[in-house]
């Protein structure tokens, strides 16, 4: 007797199947992708929670806040020019800023520096900086409000204001890892 082939072979494709599935839950279940910085890895802020309404100055000395940014994703960068490890940063903040702005991404580099735009515009120049927007924090006051352990210091905030995760230290923010972390989060985490 002939076994049948076509018979014998739906275990196997659903076996198969399953596996694909249950793959596909645990990596929901799972978070966000990893990145690992310079010196500490992306924490996820479980339960997100609303990030606090630090002063915000722009280039122009306009007062703002981080609800001026609803309804983007927004990766909150604390640095200044001092900061060693913020400058080599900087240009990889400016590369993704350039590649995810146009899909509801926005890079706001925070500078802490006193002397405020007089200090950060010829930074900006210095490194070729081109698609960040300056943003200032002159008192530091963010640095307290988001308890940042250090500079740089980055977060990322979802389309609703919330905090979902934080990040001590310089990172490559352009690299894949990255990248794959941000379109977590752009895509509707």
């Amino acid at each position: 007797m002939r076994p049948n082939f076509h018979n014998s072979i739906w275990p196997i494709r659903l076996a198969l199947l399953s596996a694909a599935l249950f793959l596909v839950i645990a990596r929901a279940e799972a978070g966000p992708p990893t990145l690992h910085g310079e010196q500490d890895q992306f924490v996820v802020i479980e339960p997100a929670k609303a990030a606090p309404l630090s002063p915000i100055l722009d280039g122009t000395g306009r007062r703002l806040d981080l609800t001026a940014f609803r309804g983007r994703v927004v990766l909150l960068n604390l640095w200044a020019t001092w900061c060693g490890p913020c400058v080599r940063e900087m240009p990889s903040l400016d590369r993704l800023q350039a590649a995810f702005g146009g899909v509801g991404l926005s890079v706001v580099a925070l500078s802490i520096d006193r002397g405020g735009a007089t200090t950060v515009r010829p930074f900006f120049a210095r490194l070729g900086l081109k698609n960040l927007d300056i943003y200032l924090d002159p008192n530091a006051v963010s640095i307290s409000l988001f308890a940042a352990p250090g500079l740089p210091a980055s977060y990322i905030l979802d389309r609703d204001g919330r905090l979902r995760g934080r990040l001590g230290g310089a990172a490559a923010w352009d690299s894949p890892q990255a990248r794959a972390l941000l379109r977590h989060y752009l895509d509707g985490e």
